[in-house]
């Protein structure tokens, strides 16, 4: 009895966490249990892992980033990208001014029917000088004297736009005819104006004048052109003759009056003709100008109309 007494307290003593667990069960069942409950056992060493994988890569991140030689690096970087920024910007101005060109862009409609006007018809105008505020001139649409890249830009495009209309006009259109008008057209305003501006270095020439302006200068003779191609189209051979010679001689006057005050700085400050060789060469130079102008005029239309 005590034998068996005592194997049934063992017995007891060892089905007592069973007896816990089948209590403690999610359905409060309390049937028997064939297999021992390992739901509640320590997780296996895979699964420790996988938990210590974030905290070990965010560990990882946070080091590196309060490392203080990556700080020193990152900051290094960054350093050696806005040098590189800066001086890609300071290159890049010397050649093409980029932040100027806004001004020369600053135009309205009221500006470009005066300009229009002036260039087709520059004789009654008197004031040719350019307002300055504060030793900065003032921005296009309030001097209509000052010079400007919208029309140029666009009487390019409307006289390569132009071109292919009298080009389909006669039955010669194609996309590569085209294409070499507007690059001929594209080169030779190129030309003129390198060849001004060494004219410019050689003669050593005191003046304000950029290359902006004299892109600007040169372009104007688009007009001309375009009036003269349209007349042609519209009326005949003889009307292309006559609209071009009118725009011919204003273009050559409005050169003539806008350069002069430019490469003859010197003189227009003091109100007087400098006498000398090298004022005549600056005379000469405008003169060649101003010259140009319908010579390219007429080169660049004249076989568009037939």
């Amino acid at each position: 009895m005590d034998y068996t007494a005592t194997q049934s307290g063992f017995r007891q003593r060892k089905l007592q966490p069973n007896m816990r667990l089948r209590n403690n069960s999610p359905d409060g069942s309390e049937g028997n249990q064939l297999f021992e409950d390992t739901s509640g056992a320590a997780p296996g060493p895979n699964t420790g892992n996988q938990q210590a994988g974030p905290q070990a890569a965010g560990f990882t991140g946070e080091a590196f980033l309060s490392d203080p030689m990556s700080n020193l690096a990152m900051a290094y970087g960054s350093s050696l990208a806005s040098q590189g920024r800066e001086m890609v910007d300071k290159n890049l101005d010397r050649f093409i001014p980029i932040s100027k060109l806004k001004y020369y862009f600053a135009v309205d409609t009221v500006y470009v029917g005066k300009k229009l006007g002036l260039l087709v018809f520059p004789y009654m105008h008197e004031n040719w000088e350019v307002s300055y505020q504060q030793d900065t001139p003032v921005a296009p649409r309030f001097d209509v004297n000052a010079p400007d890249l919208y029309i140029p830009a666009m009487g390019f495009i409307t006289y390569v736009l132009v071109a292919g209309l009298a080009l389909g006009t006669q039955n010669r259109f194609s996309p590569e005819l085209l294409g070499v008008q507007a690059s001929s057209a594209l080169v030779w305003l190129i030309m003129e104006v390198l060849a001004v501006l060494l004219s410019l270095y050689l003669v050593t020439v005191n003046t304000d004048l950029t290359t902006i302006d004299l892109l600007a200068f040169s372009g104007y003779k688009y007009v001309g052109m375009i009036v003269g191609v349209v007349a042609g189209l519209l009326f005949g051979r003889p009307a292309y003759y006559l609209s071009l010679l009118w725009c011919c001689a204003a273009i050559f006057v409005f050169m003539i009056r806008t350069l002069r005050l430019k490469l003859l700085s010197e003189a227009a400050a003091e109100g007087r003709l400098v006498r000398g060789a090298r004022n005549q060469l600056r005379m000469y130079l405008t003169m060649s100008i101003a010259a140009a102008q319908p010579i390219f005029m007429y080169w660049l239309t004249y076989h568009l109309i037939r």
